[in-house]
């Protein structure tokens, strides 16, 4: 039995009031080419793109009805630099990584050569940097790794204790316990103590209720746009 751990990112996905803009930051500024576009699945009016990166992952944009009535503001919905605070639960910021120094200097050029400033190279021990902003205020880094990431080394007891976590806690969290389930495990009931998905409490409870197979018959959208 294979221990359960994601192997990557699939995509990240970001929000927008204006979908263009975006496609044309993250196609012509940062070379991630344009491969999906659609009506987004079970969302009638969104719309869903994806670009590609070179590990085999995307990134994501969303546009929905009604974004740009929403307030973005720095502080609370976006964070503005990589230091800045923004509420809980909200992407501070997203890093992008590349192979090595040669491959940062030449994003950072790439950004810099369509007049978007790309602050450094920073690094950070097992990391270096550079930072930027991406449309609608996103907060954007690439990185390259300088070497592992060791915990040994980059775990630091003083902040272990500052977040309340401890000696034991940390051991779990340094090697987290496999799953040992052997057989499907079914769908849990609805507990508020639980992170839920932000449906109205009902419809999430009959969502919940539904057997898998059936969520998968009536939410599912396997066809392209553009027949083969």
């Amino acid at each position: 039995m294979r221990t359960q751990q994601p192997d990557g990112i699939h995509h990240i996905a970001i929000m927008s009031a204006n979908m263009k803009e975006q496609l044309t930051f993250f196609t012509q500024v940062m070379g991630f080419p344009l491969v999906g576009l659609f009506e987004m699945h079970g969302v009638p009016g969104g719309k869903h793109a994806f670009l590609k990166m070179a590990d085999a992952s995307y990134f994501s944009v969303v546009e929905l009805t009604g974004i740009a009535d929403i307030p973005a503001t720095v502080g609370i919905t976006h964070a503005g630099t990589g230091a800045g605070k923004c509420a809980a639960g909200v992407t501070q910021h997203i890093a992008f990584r590349v192979p090595d120094e040669a491959g940062l200097i030449a994003m950072q050029n790439r950004i810099r050569s369509h007049g978007v400033p790309a602050i450094g190279p920073i690094g950070h021990g097992f990391c270096k940097s550079i930072y930027f902003a991406g449309p609608e205020g996103l907060t954007l880094e690439v990185s390259y790794a300088v070497s592992e990431c060791d915990p040994a080394h980059w775990v630091d007891p003083k902040m272990l204790d500052e977040c309340g976590i401890s000696g034991a806690e940390a051991e779990t969290m340094l090697n987290p316990p496999p799953c040992l389930a052997d057989a499907p495990v079914p769908q849990p009931a609805y507990d508020a103590s639980k992170p839920q998905l932000a449906y109205p409490v009902e419809t999430l409870k009959a969502i919940l209720a539904a057997p898998d197979a059936a969520i998968t018959m009536q939410g599912s959208y396997n066809e392209p746009p553009v027949p083969a």
